[in-house]
């Protein structure tokens, strides 16, 4: 009979042939030392390099390693989601491949889990090898989001955490399609705790976080959780039209009182782009919510997986 499966690591993996060998091997040093049953699931969403041939190469050579090949790049949130339901430990910890989550702390982790907690999240105290601009739209981004939700979302923190079998199998359950992970973490609840860290400079490669792809977690992560922005809108709005009805009151009494023209055409046009300005992106901010209704209600997968490569054949 299968031993059962105490910890299972999840990895996503996006073109990191030039970290995952490396990974690995701290993961597997990590792990060993615990003394307990583990699996890691590498999952390759969709890598162009040779990412996915190394880690079957590691799959073939370590039962313990299982391997998740999407059709193609989905995402690292859908990532996320499919090794969590691969998974059949008792703790799951999820932690990206570029190491600059050290995997050291996945003890400190473990620690805090045997001591009753639910969620274990890493939370970094500094980031090393990043530039001013990442540290500051990353700060800027958390704040704004836990300024703009009714549930506490950590700030300074990413994927990088622990969770109870208990807590995935209710991430599992949620059916929604743009999944922002440590929101969802936050919303379901349960005991909750953090350890501190320094987060690393990436042993080697490139982010896989361009500025494109941390919009979109922005976009996902304040759409899901807030619906402020659209009360924002509104307030614009008012804002707007009040303005616009003191400069037309305003003019009319100029040119009442003191003769003075009442269309002045670079006026009008500032105002005009102002108004605009603010109609536009009042409707762009309203369109984030319509295509995420759109999309939940196309009722598309999260993601498709080819293939699971794992020598246990399981």
């Amino acid at each position: 009979m299968r031993q059962e499966i105490v910890y299972s690591v999840v990895v996503p993996l996006y073109n990191e042939e030039m970290v995952i060998d490396e990974s690995y091997k701290r993961l597997k040093k990590i792990m060993d030392t615990t003394s307990e049953s583990y699996e890691i699931i590498f999952v390759n969403d969709g890598s162009l390099d040779k990412t996915r041939e190394k880690a079957e190469k590691i799959c073939s050579q370590d039962v313990n390693v299982k391997l998740v090949n999407f059709s193609r790049n989905f995402g690292h949130q859908p990532a996320i989601t499919a090794g969590m339901r691969t998974s059949s430990g008792k703790a799951v910890i999820v932690i990206d491949a570029d190491l600059q989550d050290p995997p050291e702390v996945m003890l400190k982790m473990i620690e805090k889990w045997k001591q009753g907690y639910d969620v274990v999240y890493g939370k970094r105290i500094k980031r090393e090898g990043e530039s001013f601009i990442k540290k500051f739209t990353a700060g800027a981004f958390y704040r704004i989001l836990k300024s703009m939700t009714s549930i506490d979302i950590p700030v300074d923190t990413g994927d990088f955490r622990l969770i109870d079998r208990k807590v995935c199998d209710v991430l599992n359950s949620l059916p929604e399609r743009n999944r922002y992970v440590r929101g969802l973490v936050s919303w379901i609840g349960y005991r909750q705790t953090y350890v501190e860290f320094v987060r690393q400079e990436r042993f080697a490669g490139d982010t896989k976080y361009p500025l494109k792809k941390m919009f979109k977690l922005a976009f996902d992560g304040i759409t899901s959780f807030s619906y402020k922005p659209l009360v924002i809108s509104g307030y614009l709005g008012g804002v707007s039209f009040l303005a616009g009805m003191i400069m037309l009151v305003k003019d009319l009494v100029d040119f009442a009182a003191k003769g003075l023209k009442l269309v002045n055409f670079q006026f009008l046009l500032s105002v005009d782009l102002i108004m605009f300005g603010i109609v536009l992106s009042c409707m762009g901010m309203i369109g984030q919510y319509i295509g995420r209704i759109f999309d939940e209600c196309r009722g598309r997968p999260n993601y498709i997986i080819e293939n699971i490569v794992n020598k246990r054949g399981d």
